[in-house]
Formats: structure tokens, C-alpha cells, sequence
């Protein structure tokens, strides 16, 4: 018995060491962009685009990229739910049902959740190379699309197979279709879990810089089309950072707190909505 309760408090001890320093660094790592961003801050910095020789200290701001930054994870996520969704209802079994081609679909967008984004830019900047496209909001929209399926699809398959059976055969003894109930019954009950799916893939688009390098370039300006090429934050921090002026450093910290403070809005919005559309849920 003393040997047990050993044990269950070296894994308690272990549990609790696990979360404290996840915690921490998180803690930490918000607290040190804050400390050294938040002196460099001011409203020009939202409120403008870069002026002359803004990344050597001069006048102006990052209106450019968080607008473009907007634009990209926006349109990357829209496409990406319209494509995850059907994928993630399509691998349940009342459609394919628990065969070897669920597994491998599965299997495959496990890969592709691992492969680095580095990697999606350059196949996106291939794929533009060969049709001739140049780097445009457009090319960062569908490399960031495809960098956000399998994660939200995963993601949205995961949570919709935690919904009961039961559910489901009631919903056919109603006379409901596979159709009505997958739109009607399932995709209501796993709302709140769908939304976090969207989430969790708006954040990965919206904070990467690698695949976006080569296929929505950098600009100074505020994108009017979809075939204009477009700045981000991720690349605006990179950037203020590879510089040798002090001031354009301190600035990139800056722009880190306001990509900071966008997801950390965006994520208690969500939250907020996500007791709203909990009432649907069974309990």
C-alpha cells in the first residue's frame, strides 16, 4: 500500500512539474515581448504604413502587416473549414465506416499535419513558378490553406467521434437522413469543438512565416487584390529583427505584442462563443 501511494505521488509530483513549466514558459515568454515591445509601442505603429526609411528608424508603421496578416488567416481558414469540415463528416462510419481508407485518409493528413511549413511554401512556390504567378496574396491564401487542413480536419474528426451513437441512430428512427443528421444533429452537437478546430488552424496561419516567404512576398502596402503581394506580421518581426538600428529592433518586439494581443482576443471571443453555442450540446 506505502508502495502505491509512492508512486501515485512521484506522478502527481511529475504531473504537476509538467504543467508548472509549461505555464512558466508561456508566462515568461508573454511577460518578455511585453517588457521589451510595449516602450516601443504607440498608435503610428497601428495606424500607419511604413513611411521612407521606416526600417532605419524613421517615421511610420505596421498597418501594412496586420492587415495583410488579417487577410491571409482569414481567407486561409474560410477555405480551409470549407474543405475540413466535409473531409472530417465524410471519415465517420455511417459514411466509410471504420475501413483501411479511413485509416489511410486519416494517415495522411497525420503526415501532412507534421510536414514543416517551409516545406508548403516551396511547393507553393513551385506550383507559382510553373503557372506563372507571381508572389500575391492569393499564392499565401492557398499555401496557408493547405497548411491549415490537416490540422483542422484532424482536429474536427477527432471531436466529431466523441459524439454518441445513440445520438446518431435516434436521429435516423426520426427519419433523418445521414445528410440532415450530420449537418442537423452531429455538426450542432460538436460546435464549440469546431470552432476550437477553426481556431487552432487560424492560429498556425496566422503565425507562420515560412510558408508565406515566397508565395505572398512582402509589401509596403495595403493589398487591393488578390494577385498584389502582401505583408504579414511574422515577416515584419523577422525582418525588424535582421536589422543593425536598435530602434527597428525594439520594434519588431512591438509588432510581437500586437500579433500577441490579436490571437489572445481572437482566442476569448471564441471562448465567448463557445458557451453560447454549448447550449446545443447534449450533456
Amino acid at each position: 500500500m506505502g508502495r502505491r501511494k509512492m508512486e501515485e505521488a512521484i506522478f502527481k509530483g511529475l504531473m504537476v512539474a509538467s504543467v508548472a513549466t509549461v505555464v512558466g514558459v508561456l508566462l515568461t515568454m508573454i511577460a518578455m515581448v511585453i517588457w521589451r515591445g510595449l516602450p516601443a509601442l504607440d498608435l503610428s505603429m497601428i495606424t500607419q504604413t511604413p513611411k521612407g526609411g521606416y526600417y532605419l528608424g524613421r517615421e511610420g508603421g505596421i498597418l501594412n502587416a496586420i492587415v495583410g496578416s488579417l487577410y491571409l488567416a482569414i481567407g486561409a481558414t474560410v477555405l480551409a473549414f470549407a474543405i475540413s469540415l466535409p473531409v472530417a463528416l465524410f471519415l465517420q462510419r455511417e459514411y466509410i465506416g471504420r475501413t483501411r481508407f479511413a485509416g489511410l485518409v486519416r494517415l495522411c493528413l497525420d503526415i501532412l499535419w507534421g510536414i514543416p511549413s517551409i516545406v508548403y511554401g516551396a511547393f507553393g512556390f513551385i506550383i507559382m513558378l510553373y503557372l506563372g504567378m507571381r508572389a500575391s496574396l492569393l499564392g499565401g491564401i492557398v499555401v496557408l490553406t493547405l497548411l491549415e487542413i490537416p490540422i483542422m480536419a484532424r482536429a474536427m474528426d477527432e471531436v466529431i467521434r466523441t459524439v454518441s451513437a445513440d445520438l446518431k441512430d435516434a436521429s435516423y428512427a426520426l427519419g433523418a437522413t445521414r445528410s440532415e443528421t450530420a449537418v442537423k444533429v452531429v455538426a450542432r452537437q460538436v460546435l464549440p469543438g469546431i470552432l476550437t478546430a477553426a481556431l487552432l488552424a487560424f492560429g498556425r496561419g496566422i503565425g507562420d512565416a515560412a510558408s508565406i516567404l515566397f508565395t505572398a512576398g512582402y509589401t509596403d502596402r495595403i493589398p487591393t487584390s488578390l494577385l498584389d503581394p502582401v505583408a504579414s506580421l511574422p515577416l515584419a518581426i523577422f525582418f525588424q529583427l535582421g536589422t543593425p538600428f536598435p530602434e527597428v529592433r525594439e520594434r519588431a518586439y512591438a509588432s510581437a505584442v500586437i500579433l500577441l494581443v490579436i490571437i489572445l482576443l481572437i482566442s476569448i471571443a471564441s471562448r465567448l462563443l463557445s458557451r453560447r453555442l454549448a447550449k446545443h450540446v447534449v450533456k
